[in-house]
């Protein structure tokens, strides 16, 4: 918001007139509990070189005798060791209103000209769209959304998983047991590769089976390279309708395979800049503090290690980034910081940000799922569960009495998906998430159901009201009472609230606000009357706004609102 603006700024004059170099940025943070202001600073704590609250005090008289400050904040306070919280004037708050009205909410040039790249979902060929792999393809969509609704140009590239030793088991396994690929579904695929490694675990001579097969793969032999297309065809066609129900879509689909002709770049630039060194007939990638990192294998093959180095040099050459963001599992870790650590060392991403955003684990019931041990389950069994259950959800809480069977079919869709993604979003990135149908799916708490029934009711209500913006006068002398007010407050989180999101790769901040606005609404619609009231034109002004900001925030995170339910 521009009031923000206003302070920073106001900020940096204070430190200037008392000669204190600012730091290169100043943050404005939401503070957690309303009664700490609309917003804080920690500045006074971040520079101070005594007590910090004495420093807060001093850039406080300092903004209260700005201007443009008194325009616009109605109270700065002191709290704690030094910060300062900040309370907007009723007629900024007011003015925010009527942006929000006006659909002019998020600040696009935060993002102008810079570019961000996120390598999200990532499933694997051969294998069935797991539930493991939703939490990747759910974040990394959110994310994607929060960067582009701020304007930056954002591009999603779906790294799958076509490469790799796996692929010998699987062609190994074809050979073994005697079978026809193109009478094979993703799930028996899936299963030649479960029976397929477990009896490699045994017999040493199905491993260099395997080994020799994706040997022959990447020297683009043609019955391996024929096989191996078919896989994908097939996985990838089982993938498209994954995406279709969870309303994905990825600008592009660059797997693994497609950096097989770009490896020898990487190793020759790895070997001339004296990075790579033989290591017991392998080549490898030495760092000072982390482990080393294999670039070739004894047998002349790559490795994760090497497509991922191949595919940051294609997208620094392709794209040229600000940001490459990675949402991959949490048990990727020291993969990342080896693959960040060779890109900075061979010099190509000088100025770059590489981030991984490491999910944690999705339990069922406590347990985590394994392909490997064929425990793994189906994620369109899923999905396609939890539309049956919000269809039952939905007749239990007797919204939908008004509805006819297709709109009902429609909505149960919309909120069985909603229920599911809300879920995963809802909890920060890094943590494991142990599913709960009942919570998921739940009218009343912190889940997608209980915000869509929530834009839902607000939908109803300016269905009944004859409001257009126009009508409306925005003026400082309404009595606005304390759940209006806080409303108002909260709706001038909203921008600060995507900032925080995407700048920290945390979906879960958006879901949480979301959830407190939906909240506040329905404490604010408990105890007024909104239509045929005295402030009617204004309480429909913040109902409105209210469904605006709810049907938005829940768009980026990817969850359809219905329109009634």
């Amino acid at each position: 918001m521009q009031y923000q603006k206003i302070i920073k700024s106001a900020i940096k004059q204070a430190l200037a007139e008392l000669e204190i170099k600012p730091p290169k940025e100043i943050h404005l943070e939401t503070p957690t509990l309303s009664d700490h202001g609309d917003f804080a600073s920690n500045i006074a704590m971040q520079i101070a070189d005594g007590n910090p609250r004495d420093l807060a005090e001093t850039i406080k008289e300092k903004l209260s005798n700005y201007e443009e400050v008194q325009k616009t904040i109605s109270k700065i306070e002191i709290a704690g060791p030094g910060f300062l919280n900040f309370w907007a004037s009723q007629e900024v708050l007011l003015q925010n209103l009527e942006n929000i009205l006006n659909k002019n909410i998020l600040n696009k040039n935060i993002g102008k000209n810079k570019k961000v790249v996120i390598d999200y979902s990532a499933p694997n060929i051969a294998k069935r769209f797991s539930v493991g792999h939703l939490r990747s393809t759910v974040i990394g969509q959110a994310i994607y959304n929060l960067y582009t609704s701020l304007g930056f140009d954002t591009v999603g590239d779906n790294h799958l998983g076509d490469w790799g030793t796996q692929f010998g088991m699987i062609l190994a396994g074809l050979e073994k047991y005697e079978l026809d690929i193109n009478k094979l579904s993703v799930e028996d695929l899936e299963n030649l590769y479960v029976k397929y490694s477990s009896e490699a675990k045994e017999n040493p001579d199905l491993r260099e089976k395997a080994k020799t097969w994706f040997k022959k793969l990447e020297e683009s032999d043609p019955e391996a390279t024929d096989l191996w297309q078919k896989a994908v065809d097939v996985s990838i066609s089982e993938f498209d309708k994954i995406y279709q129900k969870l309303g994905v879509k990825l600008d592009h689909a660059y797997g693994e395979s497609y950096y097989q002709d770009k490896m020898s770049l990487v190793i020759d630039e790895a070997k001339s800049k004296n990075l790579a060194h033989e290591s017991e007939g392998a080549l490898i990638f030495k760092f000072e503090a982390i482990p080393p990192a294999m670039l070739l294998k004894s047998d002349g093959t790559t490795t994760y290690f090497t497509r991922d180095l191949a595919a940051i040099y294609f997208r620094m050459q392709t794209w040229n980034p600000n940001i490459i963001i990675y949402e991959v599992g949490a048990e990727q870790t020291l993969h990342f910081r080896q693959v960040f650590a060779a890109a900075k060392a061979l010099g190509w991403v000088e100025g770059v940000e590489l981030k991984h955003v490491a999910h944690g684990l999705f339990l069922l019931n406590g347990k985590k799922m394994s392909t490997r041990k064929g425990t793994n389950i189906k994620l369109s069994e899923l999905l396609d569960k939890a539309v049956e259950k919000a269809s039952e959800a939905i007749d239990a809480a007797q919204v939908a009495k008004d509805l006819d069977d297709t709109e009902k079919r429609e909505i149960s869709q919309q909120v069985g998906i909603g229920a599911i993604k809300y879920f995963d979003l809802k909890h920060a990135p890094n943590s494991n998430i142990d599913f709960n149908w009942e919570d998921a799916l739940s009218m009343q708490g912190n889940s997608g159901p209980y915000l869509q029934y929530t834009n839902a009711r607000i939908n109803s209500i300016l269905q009944r009201g004859e409001f257009t913006i126009s009508n409306f006068q925005f003026t400082n002398n309404l009595n606005i009472n304390a759940e209006e007010k806080i409303l108002l407050r909260f709706f001038s989180q909203y921008e600060g609230i995507i900032i925080d999101a995407a700048k920290n790769y945390s979906p879960n901040t958006l879901a949480n606000y979301l959830y407190d606005l939906a909240q506040k609404f329905n404490t604010f619609y408990n105890a007024h009357k909104i239509i045929d009231s005295e402030n009617q034109e204004f309480r429909i002004a913040l109902t409105a706004a209210t469904g605006i900001l709810l049907k938005q925030g829940l768009e980026i995170l990817g969850i359809e609102t219905p329109e009634k339910m």
